[in-house]
């Protein structure tokens, strides 16, 4: 069943107040990589690649570089 226009508003509320959006550009085919891998790991492609810069920041905050 479609959500109703009352559902609808109250995501879109939630995502302007709880989300910002980047888009993510990847060469042809790099996509279904990271879809695929992420699926195996138990994770959506939005968790894997979070997790993913989140611990690439944590890396290299903890070896002092600040590129």
């Amino acid at each position: 069943m479609p959500p109703t226009d009352a559902q609808r508003r109250a995501r879109d509320k939630w995502l302007s107040e709880k989300v910002e959006t980047i888009n993510l550009r990847v060469p042809k085919g790099s996509k279904e990589i990271i879809k695929t891998h992420a699926e195996k790991h138990g994770e959506s492609t939005n968790a894997f690649v979070y997790r993913t810069v989140m611990e690439a920041i944590q890396r290299d905050e903890q070896a002092g570089s600040d590129r």
